[in-house]
């Protein structure tokens, strides 16, 4: 690191590349350690025999969720897209669980088919489904139409989401007939606080990937994150409307809950290009600001299977903080718009060819 500075700051000019090298350098030097996981942990039940089913394990919130269930007896469905990281984490997991159960499948949220094909795969294997945790997510991505036309990250953070709820419901209500309790949670983020105009839009779910605003982005900020708001948006929308269809259908015993996980230090956003200098700060100071994985997977895993977890409410670091234990956090009136809530589920079922009744 000495070697670096030096480099940098005397014998040659300022350069990106060794600016990143120092980052790189410091950041093992500055990371923050988990300050509450442990003792949440410590809350929560034996789940021996459960069925989780979750999206997006390699890394983040996902895998601190995956490894938690199977640390507890839970056996777990790991549905992520096609990559080496499924195989590195996967390894990782079974280190971590030795004794875990762990089920691979493949499942690409920006394709519909293989959605339906992971949907077939746990259909044929499971009769029951305990919780369906919609975890995965992609954030300030360029303006890019998925293979079905659809923007890539309203597809991948809650199309496919809503298309694996519609399909998989049947297995979480034989679940929730038998055992009494079944769960279905969201994972949205304090962005669903920024969208432009403070409300869903209704051409972020059509077929308009491509064609929605360009490539610009800044620092929470820009198209590339105006499409994100707008998903996390989605994700706490649905989830209210959700919870009311279950109210009415008379379904008490499947929880809807969603969650933020505040400021946590995941591999979430490592694509995006902010500049150098917000680099810098991310590599440098961000750790300062931000919680660790598995506190940020307290809201998360609190929906997955905490006795006191309650449908229809998100859990999170207060009032959408950055930090914290995972907590209520009460809606803003444009999470449960009604209106804003039927324009979502029909859209949603356009998108995914299935009609979503409960």
């Amino acid at each position: 690191l000495v070697t670096l500075l030096t480099k940098t700051t005397t014998s040659e000019k300022y350069s990106h590349y060794h600016w990143y090298e120092i980052t790189e350098k410091c950041s093992p030097l500055i990371m923050v350690s988990t300050r509450l996981f442990q003792d949440f942990k410590k809350e929560l039940p034996n789940v021996d025999g459960k069925v989780f089913a979750i999206t997006g394990t390699t890394s983040g919130t996902g895998f601190v969720a995956a490894r938690t269930a199977a640390e507890l007896g839970g056996e777990v469905i790991l549905l992520n897209r096609p990559s080496k990281r499924v195989a590195e984490s996967l390894q990782k997991l079974k280190e971590a669980v030795p004794n875990g159960k762990f089920v691979p499948v493949e499942c690409d949220l920006q394709d519909f088919e293989s959605v339906r094909r992971a949907i077939s795969v746990i259909k044929t294997d499971y009769d029951k489904l305990y919780c369906l945790a919609n975890n995965a997510g992609v954030a300030g991505t360029p303006d890019r139409a998925t293979v079905d036309g659809y923007d890539i990250q309203m597809q991948t953070n809650h199309l496919s989401h809503f298309l694996l709820t519609a399909e998989l419901f049947p297995l979480l209500e034989a679940e929730a007939q038998e055992t009494g309790d079944a769960r279905i949670v969201n994972h949205s983020s304090i962005g669903r606080f920024h969208t432009a105009n403070n409300c869903l839009e209704e051409k972020y779910f059509q077929k308009n990937g491509g064609n929605l605003g360009g490539d610009s982005s800044s620092v929470m900020g820009g198209a590339c994150f105006q499409r994100y708001f707008q998903t996390k948006l989605a994700n706490s929308v649905f989830t209210y409307g959700l919870h009311d269809r279950l109210l009415i259908a008379g379904q008490h015993n499947i929880r809807a809950v969603c969650a933020h996980p505040g400021g946590s230090d995941t591999n979430l956003a490592n694509d995006v290009n902010l500049g150098l200098l917000w680099t810098i700060f991310m590599k440098g100071l961000g750790p300062f600001l931000f919680q660790t994985p598995e506190d940020g997977a307290m809201g998360l895993i609190k929906g997955m299977m905490h006795p006191d977890a309650k449908s229809g409410v998100l859990y999170g670091p207060k009032e959408s903080a950055m930090k914290g234990a995972a907590v209520p956090t009460p809606p803003k009136l444009f999470e449960t718009d009604l209106k804003a809530i039927e324009m979502l589920w029909r859209t949603s079922e356009e998108a995914t060819g299935v009609e979503f009744q409960i």
